[in-house]
């Protein structure tokens, strides 16, 4: 798993991790990993599924437009095209 050094971090700085970790019951070092993954990671941030799903109801698709383009679409593998 990587590691993270963080430099020139200031004493108050420091300090208030410490206390933040204090009151959460953890190590500064769980602390900041915790700080991290919510930064770059927020729980409300859009997933894709959720995207494509507003993306058909905006286009006004249905489950019938769904079904209707699986029954159309081949069966068949695809063929590979010769160039010779």
């Amino acid at each position: 798993m990587p590691a993270v050094t963080i430099r020139n971090l200031s004493q108050e700085t420091h300090r208030a991790l410490k206390v933040r970790a204090a009151r959460h019951g953890r190590s500064a070092e769980a602390e900041m990993r915790d700080i991290l993954e919510r930064a770059v990671r927020p729980p409300e941030r859009p997933r894709l599924g959720t995207l494509l799903s507003d993306l058909g109801r905006r286009a006004g698709l249905s489950n019938a437009d769904f079904e209707a383009l699986e029954e159309a679409r081949a069966r068949a593998p695809a063929e590979p095209h010769s160039f010779g």
